[in-house]
Parts: C-alpha cells; sequence; structure tokens
C-alpha cells in the first residue's frame, strides 16, 4: 500500500479523500474555484512521489492533471461554483490511473480541433489535450455516466516500465 498519510496538509477546498483498501483509490471532490487547479496538483504529485515516479515523470503527471482540471473548471463546469470536479486516483499492479470527471455537458475527442493543423496553429485553445496525450502512456476521454466528461489518463510505474521495455527489447523478460 502506497503511503498516503500526510498527502493532505494545509488548507483543503474539497470533500475528504477517501480510499478503500479494495481498489486502492483516492477520490476528491473539488469545488468549481481555480484554486482547485492548485490543489489537484499538488495532491497528484506527492501522490506521484510516494508510489516512486521520478521528477520528470511527476511533471508530465502534474502538467497532465492541471491541464484536465483546468478544462473540467472552465469548460465543462463553466466555471459554476455549483458543479463540482472529481479526482479520483487509482493505483493499480503497474499503473497510475488518473479520472477527472466534469459536470458540463462533456465532448468528444473526435470534435476538438487539432492544434499543430496549420488553421490552428495561432489558436490559443486546445493544446492541453496535445500536451495529456504526450506526456501520459494512456489518454481517453468519455462521456460520464451522469453526464459531463471524464478524462482518463494512466503512467506506468517506473519498475513497470522497465519490465515493458526489456520484454520489448530482448523478446522475453529478462531474469535479475
Amino acid at each position: 500500500m502506497l503511503p498516503i498519510q500526510g498527502l493532505l496538509e494545509g488548507e483543503a477546498q474539497f470533500a475528504g479523500p477517501r480510499m478503500t483498501n479494495r481498489d486502492k483509490r483516492i477520490e476528491i471532490t473539488l469545488e468549481s474555484i481555480v484554486e482547485s487547479v492548485d490543489l489537484a496538483e499538488e495532491v497528484t504529485l506527492r501522490v506521484a512521489r510516494a508510489a516512486g515516479f521520478d521528477e520528470e515523470d511527476r511533471h508530465k503527471i502534474g502538467m497532465s492533471v492541471r491541464e484536465s482540471v483546468i478544462h473540467a473548471y472552465v469548460y465543462g463546469n463553466q466555471e459554476n461554483r455549483a458543479k463540482k470536479i472529481l479526482l479520483t486516483l487509482e493505483f493499480l499492479p503497474d499503473r497510475l490511473v488518473i479520472h477527472i470527471l466534469d459536470q458540463g455537458t462533456g465532448f468528444r475527442l473526435e470534435d476538438v480541433p487539432d492544434p499543430l493543423a496549420e488553421e490552428n496553429l495561432l489558436r490559443s485553445h486546445g493544446r492541453g489535450i496535445l500536451l495529456m496525450r504526450a506526456f501520459m502512456d494512456e489518454f481517453d476521454v468519455r462521456q460520464g455516466r451522469q453526464g459531463g466528461a471524464e478524462v482518463v489518463m494512466s503512467k506506468l510505474y517506473p519498475a513497470a516500465r522497465a519490465d515493458e521495455a526489456g520484454t520489448r527489447s530482448g523478446g522475453e523478460k529478462q531474469e535479475e
């Protein structure tokens, strides 16, 4: 089990963290306020550090969470404080999975313009999804069960990434 005691010190603007032993996950309900962006990033960075991610991976994970929560706050919940953002951190055997769910109308990834297309190069929107896709090992956007958009992204733990690289390069896992 990952050491999460003390991860959430200081002022908190969320409805508790809950972690169950059954599925090893932390769920945090954030208010739709700009301060929730920093809080979500800080909690995730502390969890990523405890999970063994190096500084570069923590930076990528933190930026991805930051971009996703900003999107949920601005576009999903339209800065409506009555709406919430649910941040869930799941500890699977080989990866950390992050879910960020807003209470907006949702969107489809295929409807987001490509920020690298010539006609979009000077636009200020669309870069967040590009960054999340580049920084995380898996990235998807789903329709939430009760509406809204749910961003689901994951990062392999360093040991799992090393195992996967060893399997790919040698055809078989290397014995230690």
